[in-house]
């Protein structure tokens, strides 16, 4: 590379940053409204039978302590322990359902089928497997994650990389930033704030080509300190449905645990 070529990749870099850096700005200093006095609804409801596969969109779901009914049931794993599209990022190209009987479907096949498996192993390396395991370690931090409509736009890239369980709408800007330490009230049920979610190399793969883009993480990094979103729990059982009013509330409710496979930190599992 010349030096008038590295010089000019030096400035648009200086240029996307002070890009970020005033759309950071305009999105703190905007007027936020409180979400109380606007229309808050459950905006999307999506589920994940297979970690670190693509999911499904919902109208509905139950709400259980341990997270929505189905959401990563099975897991990939070879001879080193749990695979996730972390390192195996072709995992996201195929696609978890659920049948009506509420079994899960790898690209429409039964998940302990052999042409499952060898698509797994397609994806994932020779000795992955499909294993079906519901203890509460299976997810990262928490059981549910939380993104609002208002977040999503202000982040600027497709929100499906953030692997969402609830998208909440009718709420403005980074307003959510806001929320650790209250409570969701949804349907029937009552859902607790924890904290902003801290995000990984996950937020980098397309979730449609499973291509990289780092700029992605980049962006959370530099603008929002490296987390984005809100690590949620079930606080209180229920079903919830898209369109169900959103009530933030003060309540107080006794902290979950912390812990899963991928912070080393893992549940105690009953």
């Amino acid at each position: 590379m010349t030096a008038g070529a590295t010089r000019s990749t030096r400035a648009a870099s200086k240029r996307r940053v002070r890009f970020a850096v005033l759309v950071r700005l305009l999105l703190l200093t905007a007027p936020v409204r409180d979400p109380r006095e606007i229309h808050v609804h459950l905006r999307e409801i999506r589920r994940f039978p297979v970690k670190s596969m693509r999911g499904e969109q919902l109208k509905s779901v139950e709400l259980t302590d341990n997270g929505l009914t189905g959401d990563r049931h099975v897991h990939v794993r070879d001879s080193r322990g749990l695979l996730t599209a972390r390192v195996r990022s072709r995992l996201l190209g195929l696609s978890a359902t659920t049948a009506e009987d509420g079994s899960v479907l790898v690209d429409g096949r039964p998940w302990d089928s052999p042409e499952a498996a060898a698509l797994i192993r397609d994806a994932a390396g020779p000795d992955a497997e499909a294993v079906h395991y519901t203890g509460r370690e299976r997810f990262d931090v928490l059981n549910l994650t939380v993104i609002t409509d208002g977040a999503a736009q202000a982040l600027g890239h497709d929100p499906r990389r953030l692997r969402s369980n609830l998208v909440i709408g009718g709420v403005p800007g980074l307003a959510e930033r806001d929320w650790p330490g209250r409570t969701l009230r949804i349907g029937d049920a009552v859902i607790g704030v924890l904290k902003l979610r801290s995000r990984c190399v996950m937020t980098t793969v397309d979730p449609d080509t499973g291509e990289r883009n780092h700029d992605v993480l980049r962006d959370i990094h530099r603008l929002y300190d490296g987390t984005f979103a809100l690590d949620c729990w079930v606080a209180s059982p229920g079903t919830v449905a898209e369109g169900d009013e959103v009530r933030l509330t003060d309540e107080e409710w006794p902290e979950p645990v912390r812990g899963g496979w991928i912070v080393g930190a893992p549940y105690v599992v009953s």
